[in-house]
């Protein structure tokens, strides 16, 4: 195979293996999430609040027939007292056949990241649960922080949000 057929070869292999992220804010960060993960994106607006659930359920939507509950994810990963105002998004996730929305404060594009762009998570030790991490996106000077989802929403959360939809 001559070098050009090589090249080609090696750019079909990373058009297949990029990858596609939502990126958004939460505080000074920005993060980023598969955007295949995300159904829609809607502005914030006042949520129906559940008694005794956490602090992080802010409540839940009536989404076209869909009760969905909602996650801050500023007060899920302890990163401040949130403030709402016009920038705030809701993104609407569809997660293991759930629908949830999480709160974020705002959301800017989406990027594509191949395989090389993409750094392993930093390890923390045991003093920071970095499970959910995907790892680091870099494109000149942007760092994303590259966040599995689902991941981030299992457990509890998932169980609370299925008896908060029931």
């Amino acid at each position: 195979m001559s070098d050009t057929a090589h090249k080609q070869q090696r750019t079909a292999t990373a058009v297949l293996t990029s990858l596609e992220f939502l990126a958004f804010t939460l505080g000074e960060e920005e993060y980023g999430l598969d955007i295949q993960k995300v159904q829609e994106l809607r502005g914030y607006d006042a949520v129906t609040r559940i008694a005794n659930a956490p602090e992080f359920i802010k409540g839940v939507v009536n989404l076209r027939g869909i009760i969905v509950p909602i996650v801050d994810m500023r007060i899920k990963l302890n990163l401040g007292t949130p403030t709402y105002d016009q920038f705030t998004v809701v993104i609407i996730l569809a997660l293991a056949g759930r629908v949830i929305g999480m709160v974020v404060d705002s959301v800017s594009d989406v990027i594509t990241l191949t395989p090389e762009q993409v750094k392993p998570a930093p390890q923390m030790g045991s003093a920071l649960n970095t499970d959910y991490l995907i790892g680091l996106g870099t494109i000149e000077q942007r760092m994303l922080i590259l966040v599995d989802i689902e991941k981030l929403m299992s457990g509890a959360e998932i169980g609370l949000t299925e008896t908060l939809a029931a």
